[in-house]
């Protein structure tokens, strides 16, 4: 063990741990979440305090020979996967992100100090606090790490997002003459396609990504100079002016530096906004489940329009069962999203004065929000939709029972007269065209005008244009 002190006492750590007392206070603080800090919010903290070396090296407040050993310590961390014994505290932590801040101090510190030769916790030669957190406050940083950490996950979110969208684009161009029954409120309404019912899913996760991608733009803005509240104490000029940019070529992401540091680190509703986008992608994607479900029911009881890609045995005791589990996951991670979003509002509208306190829960829950979604437009793509199969006899059964085609009758009897055909078929149990048929108020040539489902289904044809309207008729 190791003994270092800080204003509160003395501590006693491991020899050969790279963290200091104050990540050591936040492992006996915080003993929470088994969730680590994520390795992406640590890469952009590496990230910072290299970008921060730098330009306190120019700016002449820094020793070179300090920033430089800070600097290849940073790479050298960057330059593999992150070691969670090096930060181990928990996800969730009181101190608005402090214990994660400086437990990046203390690492980058130590393995700078241990590059030198040096012992661990030497830090009368490379400090924590003094030298890698110079001109920083975790006011400032933490916010920082977290934008940079979310616009990296974001970037495999859209691109599922869109491979999903080309998926159901395909499989509508599959079904575009696969005919069915449409409903509302689970009633039969009018003949469609499968095709629609795709296209219909596909256009709000077009949506979603526009809204995504705007919500994105607020991610670029950082407060970093802005040290404590937004106030730039200790923080020189030539700092303020440099660190946003130099970060930005490290990072290689278009970064600017807010324009109100006070307004940047006390208001989070740039974060609310993301959430807010991706709660609305949860709904689109767990509205496209719950239909799935419902078409592929049965298989005898049930719908049984499409058919899902069997994927696993669906019972411990029913022999030969097979239940949608692609998209029941689909659906409980939107669940998991509504709730995030929650929690992500209520952390944000909780902030007072000045400071936020509660940015790990809101970051936390969108970093797992974003990585279950993408995992599961992932599985729900390839184990689901791109498998999946129509039951064309038992969807033409379905037309050819139904009474929808009274709807298609009213502009010639009327209403009320396609009414009585409509409950008559029900009652009887034949089908319209041979009700119909027997009536003589349609001509031979309207009956075929009636019932030709080609005429009267309005095709969704591609996921680029809008609803091909059929030419009318003669």
């Amino acid at each position: 063990m190791r003994t270092e002190s800080d204003s509160l006492g003395q501590i006693n750590i491991p020899q050969t741990a790279y963290y200091g007392i104050h990540t050591q206070r936040a492992l006996n603080n915080f003993p929470i979440s088994s969730q680590t800090t994520h390795p992406e919010l640590i890469r952009a903290f590496l990230e910072i305090k290299q970008a921060a070396a730098k330009t306190n090296a120019t700016s002449g407040n820094l020793d070179r020979s300090i920033a430089k050993h800070i600097v290849s310590a940073t790479k050298t961390l960057l330059s593999n996967p992150i070691d969670v014994s090096m930060f181990p505290i928990s996800d969730i932590q009181g101190g608005a992100g402090t214990s994660t801040n400086m437990n990046v101090n203390e690492v980058i510190a130590n393995v700078a100090l241990e590059q030198t030769g040096r012992p661990l916790g030497d830090y009368d030669y490379i400090n924590p606090n003094d030298h890698v957190n110079m001109a920083q406050s975790t006011n400032d940083t933490y916010p920082s790490a977290g934008k940079i950490a979310l616009l990296r996950l974001l970037e495999p979110l859209l691109l599922e997002l869109n491979e999903l969208v080309d998926a159901l684009g395909n499989k509508a161009d599959v079904f575009s003459t696969t005919y069915k029954m449409g409903r509302t409120q689970l009633q039969d309404a009018v003949p469609t396609t499968l095709g629609n019912s795709f296209h219909a899913w596909l256009k709000p996760l077009r949506r979603d990504s526009i809204r995504i991608k705007a919500a994105r733009e607020a991610l670029y803005s950082l407060n970093l100079g802005g040290s404590a509240i937004g106030s730039g104490i200790n923080v020189s000029y030539h700092y303020q002016v440099h660190i946003v940019p130099n970060l930005a070529g490290i990072t290689k992401l278009p970064l600017i530096q807010s324009h109100d540091l006070f307004d940047a680190t006390q208001n989070l509703d740039g974060l609310v906004a993301l959430s807010g986008t991706l709660k609305t992608l949860a709904m689109s994607l767990s509205k496209i489940a719950n239909d799935l479900r419902l078409l592929s029911s049965g298989p005898r009881s049930g719908l049984l329009e499409i058919n899902l890609p069997a994927k696993q045995a669906g019972s411990s005791i029913m022999p030969g069962k097979v239940n949608p589990v692609i998209p029941e996951v689909v659906n409980q991670v939107a669940f998991e999203m509504f709730g995030f979003d929650a929690t992500i509002t209520a952390a944000a509208e909780a902030g007072q004065l000045e400071l936020n306190a509660f940015e790990p829960i809101i970051f936390r829950s969108l970093f797992a929000g974003i990585e279950h979604l993408t995992t599961a437009m992932n599985t729900l793509r390839l184990n689901a939709i791109d498998g999946i199969t129509s039951n064309k006899s038992r969807l033409a059964q379905d037309i050819d029972l139904s009474v929808s085609f009274a709807t298609a009758m009213t502009p010639i009897i009327g209403y009320q007269e396609a009414a009585k055909l409509a409950k008559e078929s029900i009652r009887t149990g034949k089908s319209l065209r041979q009700i119909a048929e027997k009536k003589a108020c349609f001509t031979p040539d309207q009956l075929t005008h009636i019932f030709k489902i080609e005429d009267i289904v309005i095709n969704a044809r591609t996921p680029e244009h809008g609803l091909v309207l059929h030419p009318p008729k003669k």
